[in-house]
């Protein structure tokens, strides 16, 4: 398959997301900005379906109206003709493949929920670890695109193993971390003691990098360095040493 050097980076950094081991929401909101490029589409959604409440929840979104998603989560979903028809494919599918265009353009859910958003033209992978729903991609392109077509489905395929393994890897609990030395904590510098806090606070690397003023890559080389002097390699690993860092 021919990619362009466009896709091929946006491929390249949606591997590259997947490989690092960061929490559940990040990984499907990194790979959400990154499927945006790939597909070159204009919006995105990702929610994580809870059985025993029988829907969907932790919705992360990008391009999307946050009260047009609080009516989808009162109400929409539960009105929603098309969705459990995608997840039950458990592979990349185009809307149109479990509605026809004409009928799905008739539905409420597609003139109250989705137009209001310009959502037009969608493709879905939900992913699964056996049948533990672990997280969907709902990826979706605007009125004036055209629709997906096979040549998505086999690249969003093909991120579905990743993106499973990934988030599997999210859910394991974190490992008890190394007991540090005052020596140790006292090779830290101001800036990575900064960052250490703002990742004990719950905060994303976008959120760190603009509550910092410093760049994206900055705050990863700032990461690495803390998991490789304190020890640690998750997120959670060093949220257990917050009381440490102040």
């Amino acid at each position: 398959m021919f990619l362009s050097s466009t896709e091929q980076t946006a491929l390249k950094a949606c591997f590259a997301w997947l490989a690092e081991d960061l929490g559940e929401r990040e990984i499907r909101e990194r790979v959400g900005q990154a499927t945006l490029e790939l597909f070159r589409a204009d919006h995105f959604a990702s929610f994580v379906w809870n059985p025993q409440r029988r829907e969907f929840g932790e919705c992360v979104q990008i391009n999307m109206s946050p009260s047009n998603l609080t009516d989808y989560q009162a109400w929409f979903q539960y009105n929603d003709p098309i969705t459990f028809f995608l997840q039950a494919r458990r592979h990349a599918t185009l809307v149109s493949e479990v509605m026809p265009r004409s009928s799905f353009v008739r539905t409420a859910f597609f003139n109250d929920f989705l137009a209001r958003d310009g959502l037009h033209w969608g493709i879905n992978l939900h992913a699964f670890d056996g049948t533990e729903a672990l997280g969907d991609l709902r990826i979706w392109r605007g009125r004036t695109r055209n629709d997906f077509d096979a040549r998505d489905k086999m690249l969003l395929d093909l991120l579905e193993p990743a993106f499973v393994a990934a988030l599997r890897r999210a859910k394991k609990p974190a490992g008890p971390p190394q007991v540090q030395t005052t020596e140790t904590l006292a090779t830290l510098s101001p800036r990575e003691k900064e960052v250490a806090q703002c990742v004990c606070r719950g905060l994303t690397d976008k959120e760190i990098a603009r509550m910092l003023n410093i760049s994206l890559p900055s705050v990863r080389t700032y990461m690495g360095r803390l998991f490789e002097k304190l020890g640690v390699h998750r997120r959670a690993g060093l949220a257990r040493l917050a009381d440490r860092f102040h």
